[in-house]
């Protein structure tokens, strides 16, 4: 049998039409896959990510829904999608999801390859069936350590017997991979911790000419004459939105607009703490194609992750961010990895806590034009040598085909 003809089973909950954060990256994957002569079948959820309610295209759609796109077949499930999600929520979205895919598995009637995605966990558990099905080889790829993030976020508990189980579960699942790969280096030593299963770099990428500020227009959301600070992304558990809404107030609004554009479960929150401040405004995310043009009419970008939050996870939206070619403020933990790429790239300012400090860095970047564009052509460099799309999936090829 020619690679042409190798059948790929790709596990993931989020995928197209979803064009953000994992939804994003999986579909781009697949793609790849697609247009190098692997035939995927793709079993995932109805797209409801980040607003957390399933899509008005999908609402309507039976439970069990058949599809293609782009010639790739798609097996979708209409799972549980919690208005406010909380951890037990979370675990029953998680429950639904797997039990519905479960029963897409035995749809597919051909596979050579399985891939399977996390989040969720249980997409391994998915992913193994598949694999003594068809005794195939299973490579699960971990976009976030889910189990971990709960944890540190305050999702969940405190660690206790629940979670020594939920770990352990983690642990056994993972054994039954034979290739697992992650996005960061940190995550990848976190990695190695849970499983000895042979283990690959396959970081999140960037397509710069998707998100170029040399054939990017003026947004209409970025049109002020004033220092324009932007948040685009998930508003959701990972982030610092205590510090956040503390800058807000605590910047000058005579000469900053702070735009934050997104969905997430915190969002209503969010907003309600910011409504009253007039030199903050709030819109709904753009489409993937607008993204460019959103993100390079910023004057600085700003994303604040709590700083105990360290190995579980690498926030991808950092890559568009750094490619916009502007200057980004970030907090983060001391350890990070994001810390150690704006070191490495002097792409932008890294804090480890929110403090005046922070404030007083901002008015010095912003009164130097000179240096705010040497950060940002920094940036743009930085993250188009070592995280550029062809490049990294053409890496991600060369060790599918050894497995």
């Amino acid at each position: 049998m020619t690679l042409k003809k190798k059948n790929i089973t790709f596990i993931g909950l989020n995928y197209a039409p979803e064009d953000t954060a994992i939804g994003l990256y999986s579909t781009q994957w697949v793609d790849f896959l697609n247009d190098n002569g692997f035939n995927v079948t793709v079993i995932t959820a109805f797209p409801y990510y980040p607003q957390w309610k399933i899509s008005e295209d999908y609402a309507n759609k039976s439970t069990f829904y058949r599809e293609e796109r782009n010639g790739i077949k798609i097996l979708r499930y209409k799972q549980y999608v919690p208005k406010s999600p909380s951890f037990l929520k979370r675990i029953i979205h998680l429950l639904d999801f797997t039990i519905g895919s479960f029963i897409n598995l035995f749809k597919v009637k051909k596979c050579d390859v399985v891939i399977a995605v996390v989040p969720f966990t249980t997409s391994i558990f998915l992913g193994y069936i598949q694999k003594l099905r068809f005794k195939a080889p299973l490579w699960t790829h971990i976009q976030d350590f889910e189990f971990d993030a709960a944890l540190q976020t305050g999702v969940g508990k405190k660690k206790n017997i629940f979670f020594s189980i939920l770990f352990r579960i983690e642990k056994w699942v993972l054994s039954k991979s034979d290739m697992a790969s992650t996005i960061s280096q940190s995550m990848l030593q976190r990695l190695s911790e849970k499983t000895k299963s042979k283990q690959f770099y396959l970081p999140n990428w960037i397509d710069e000419e998707q998100i170029n500020p040399e054939t990017s227009d003026q947004h209409e959301y970025l049109t002020s004459d004033k220092m324009k600070i932007l948040y685009s992304g998930n508003i959701g558990d990972k982030q610092d939105w205590e510090a956040f809404i503390s800058f807000c107030h605590e910047i000058d609004v005579e000469k900053y607009e702070v735009i934050i554009v997104g969905n997430g479960a915190k969002k209503d929150w969010v907003v309600e703490q910011l409504t009253a401040l007039p030199h903050v405004s709030y819109y709904e995310p753009v489409a993937y194609e607008a993204l460019s043009s959103l993100l390079c009419s910023a004057d600085i970008h700003v994303l604040f992750q709590k700083p105990d939050v360290v190995d579980t996870v690498m926030p991808s939206k950092v890559l568009g961010m750094m490619a916009s070619a502007k200057p980004s403020i970030i907090i983060g933990n001391e350890n990070s990895e994001v810390k150690t790429i704006f070191e490495d790239s002097q792409g932008g300012l890294y804090f480890t806590k929110y403090s005046s400090e922070l404030i007083h860095e901002l008015d010095a970047i912003s009164r130097d034009t000179s240096r705010m564009k040497t950060m940002g052509n920094n940036a743009r460099a930085y993250v188009i040598q070592n995280y550029s799309k062809e490049q990294t999936l053409s890496k991600m090829l060369n060790a599918l085909k050894e497995l």
